[in-house]
């Protein structure tokens, strides 16, 4: 295809794309404010452990349970509910959005690279709503808990800007959801050929190190605890990456090989 062929494809495809996180985004900005309800979770609850009955479940919050977001400016309120609803849209887009990335560079893709479609916008799409999940039930409750009991005792109340709490909370769960597309990463940069399952193999220590380097930049917290708790499952995602790259492997071509 010419280039300006490839520009009127992508044009073609940003618009679909768009036109879809415009519908979302329209229906999730109705409910908003239970959306907004919603996203209280991880500032009152967190998640627990019961030593008797041995299982984990997500206990209130005492002094967090009458907390209310509040907001500084005339239009604050306003601009969170289309961030959320923005948010939110683009987590129910992904499907359509994805798909619409594949269709864009399959033209490009041998004719067996192009069955990987449905694998590809399945996976993208849960494992980024599996870390945004993992991020918001797990790391956000532990995280607030820190920060906002960090030497407070019975003197200090928190008061939260609505504006400040949505963008905390935005940031992390998008961090997390970006992190956990890195098997895909790692399964096209080795069926490109630019990396190999070898190479990832034996730098291994190095990709541990990176994800510890990389969870102190990201994770909410300085503690060490919230740290691990982004880079287990970056280096969990590594070594899935790598066995899925080796599972789906090039194989040669017989009739490559007979020319050959």
């Amino acid at each position: 295809m010419p280039l300006t062929e490839h520009l009127g494809e992508l044009r073609k495809r940003i618009i679909f794309s768009l036109t879809a996180l415009l519908v979302t985004f329209s229906l999730c900005f109705a409910y908003s404010e239970e959306l907004f309800k919603f996203i209280m979770f991880p500032l009152r609850y967190e998640l627990d452990f019961s030593v008797r009955k041995m299982y984990l479940y997500f206990a209130p919050k005492d002094k967090l349970q009458a907390t209310k977001l509040v907001f500084l400016a005339p239009a604050e309120a306003f601009w969170m509910s289309i961030k959320v609803s923005l948010v939110a849209g683009l987590t129910l887009a992904l499907p359509v959005i994805f798909y619409n990335f594949w269709k864009f560079v399959a033209p490009g893709l041998m004719p067996k690279e192009k069955r990987y479609a449905v694998p590809f916008i399945f996976a993208t799409t849960i494992l980024f709503l599996v870390g945004s999940l993992f991020c918001f039930f797990i790391v956000l409750p532990f995280a607030l808990t820190f920060l906002l009991g960090y030497k407070t005792g019975d003197v200090l109340m928190p008061m939260l800007s609505v504006g400040q709490y949505v963008d905390f909370c935005l940031k992390f769960v998008l961090a997390f959801g970006a992190v956990f597309e890195l098997p895909v990463l790692i399964f096209f940069l080795t069926r490109l050929g630019i990396v190999t399952t070898d190479t990832l193999a034996r730098n291994r220590k190095y990709s541990i190190l990176f994800a510890f380097i990389l969870a102190a930049f990201l994770t909410p917290t300085p503690d060490a605890f919230n740290q691990t708790l982004m880079a287990i499952p970056m280096i969990l995602l590594y070594e899935v990456g790598i066995w899925f790259s080796r599972l789906f492997a090039k194989r040669p071509d017989p009739e490559e090989k007979a020319d050959e």
